[in-house]
């Protein structure tokens, strides 16, 4: 693999080329591999090097996960949970130089980057606690009662492939990950080409968890060489990205007969009713639109306030976002960090520049921002939208944001269930119980009150995930362990062959099973 030279950029930050170098050294490939450049947003700059994987070095690293998840099938949940929890601690006391990473990998502000580190040992604590629960055997209901008896058992699937995005390396990598692990599987994680790093640092903290060599692989390079060998050769893939993309990740695993989990695309809805506080609101609208520079699969993209509180939120609205600060500092400090490259700034240009063509209104930025980074763009709010431009139909992915007045609850219903996406909303309102029947009529997979996203993902008892083309599948929750299961019945009867006993005729046999049938049926209505 060729070899990067140190880039200055990581003068400022914990971390050396060596060590970068050293992560890159985990990747097991067959010595033919070429080497793909990986640059850091803050500068675009290159900091360092990873092997492009062939088909081949993705299947050998798939052969050598399955020959770990046999011996890690046979551990407790109990004790694979402990080890889940040391690497939880790791992540944690380890914080300056995964935050360092994060930063230097994408570009976000410290605290955007901080919100991942926290996301981790929380999720690992949840499923060690809430897990040897789900994973147990449950008995269920036998077809004649007294007589026969089921059990349900669940079995790891065995190899899971987990893709992850560039926007959250950290926590898209690891939320897919612990479970699948807990669940008694090996895990080959894919991380996208520019954000690999992140990713390597976490499998050397899982090693120095305790978990067993071969379980967890990363294999890194181009997404159209990696990707499909990948779903070839895994038992199940939990793929977070874009839609189209996601229907390509769909097709194949449905060819191979695997099962798959999928969070896409979003156009997300604010509702801001008439008894919604402004200032809390726009509070709520800054936080949600602008963490992580808009490159957040659950921001709100589309904000549909009542005409009678539309002035004052504006008003609001536009003051908080023109104090943010946009800074590529590795500390605490500015709000506001980089977009991922060049491509994706150009992609929020457009975006902007087509719906000012088409008789938009900029009510704060609207600007590329180079004096601050390459690739930083400033927090920008539309009005006046066309609701046929490419900003009002497609996913933005940036800091960038349209806000609309409507009539009632009833307009912004209609206007929020206008899209083809359905992964996050949220309303607003100071009757948290109207807030709730609102968002039962949101078509969302995930639906907050008086908060833009955090509520509903850092709510790990709760499932996360989209409906329409926003995906399938849910993350988190006692549905985020056991799609990574299959489950088994076992029955048991206690008489023989549920059949006519010897001896006795089938008429009357007939005859008794239509009067336990009815027997069953009128228990099944009174007993809970």
């Amino acid at each position: 693999m060729a070899r990067t030279s140190g880039s200055r950029i990581l003068e400022e930050t914990t971390i050396e080329s060596e060590r970068l170098e050293g992560l890159a050294a985990r990747i097991e490939t067959s010595g033919d591999s070429s080497s793909l450049e990986v640059r850091t947003p803050v500068t675009d700059e290159p900091i360092g090097a990873i092997p492009a994987c062939t088909a081949d070095d993705v299947a050998a690293a798939v052969d050598r996960a399955r020959s770990a998840q046999a011996d890690w099938e046979r551990a407790t949940v109990d004790e694979r949970a402990a080890i889940l929890e040391r690497f939880g601690d790791l992540v944690l006391n380890r914080r300056a130089e995964l935050l360092d990473v994060v930063q230097l990998e994408t570009g976000k502000s410290r605290q955007h980057a901080l919100e991942e580190i926290l996301d981790v040992p929380l999720t690992c604590s949840y499923y060690a606690a809430n897990g040897p629960s789900i994973l147990a055997d449950a008995d269920r209901s036998g077809a004649v009662p007294l007589a026969s008896d089921a059990t349900v058992t669940y079995d790891p699937v065995g190899v899971v492939g987990v893709i992850s995005p560039w926007n959250y390396p950290l926590t898209l990598a690891m939320t897919d990950a612990i479970p699948a692990l807990l669940a008694g599987n090996a895990v080959v994680c894919k991380p996208d080409e520019r954000t690999p790093f992140i990713a390597l640092a976490l499998a050397d903290l899982l090693a120095e968890a305790g978990l067993p060599d071969g379980l967890f692989q990363i294999v890194t390079g181009e997404g159209e060489t990696v990707g499909p060998a990948l779903i070839d050769a895994v038992d199940y893939v939990a793929f977070t990205g874009g839609t189209e993309t996601g229907r390509t990740v769909a097709e194949r695993a449905g060819r191979n007969l695997i099962d798959c989990s999928l969070e896409l695309g979003g156009k997300n809805p604010m509702v801001v009713l008439d008894d919604a506080d402004p200032e809390t609101a726009a509070r709520g609208a800054v936080k949600g639109a602008f963490t992580n520079a808009g490159q957040l699969c659950l921001a709100p993209e589309r904000i549909y306030v009542d005409d009678r509180q539309y002035d004052e939120f504006v008003d609001a609205f536009v003051g908080a976002t023109r104090r943010l600060e946009l800074g590529l500092e590795f500390d605490y400090g500015p709000e506001v960090g980089s977009l991922i490259d060049g491509d994706h700034l150009e992609g929020v240009r457009e975006h902007v520049e087509s719906a000012v063509a088409d008789g938009a209104s900029l009510l704060s930025g609207g600007r590329a921002r180079s004096d601050v980074g390459p690739f930083c763009y400033e927090p920008t709010i539309l009005t006046d939208v066309d609701p046929d431009s490419r900003v009002a139909c497609e996913e933005t992915f940036g800091p960038v944001v349209s806000v609309h007045p409507v009539s009632g609850i009833d307009e912004a219903l209609e206007r929020a269930n206008d899209s083809e996406y359905g992964l996050n909303a949220s309303v607003w309102t100071t009757d948290r119980e109207r807030g709730r029947g609102v968002a039962r009529k949101i078509e969302c997979g995930t639906v907050c009150v008086n908060d833009p996203y955090t509520v509903g993902w850092a709510a790990t008892d709760a499932p996360m995930g989209g409906v329409g083309d926003s995906g399938l599948g849910r993350r988190h929750g006692p549905e985020g362990l056991r799609r990574y299961v299959d489950a088994r019945t076992i029955a048991t009867s206690r008489i023989g062959p549920l059949d006519a006993p010897p001896g006795v005729p089938p008429r009357w046999f007939a005859r008794f099973m239509l009067g336990l049938t009815t027997i069953q049926r009128r228990l099944a209505r009174w007993l809970p």
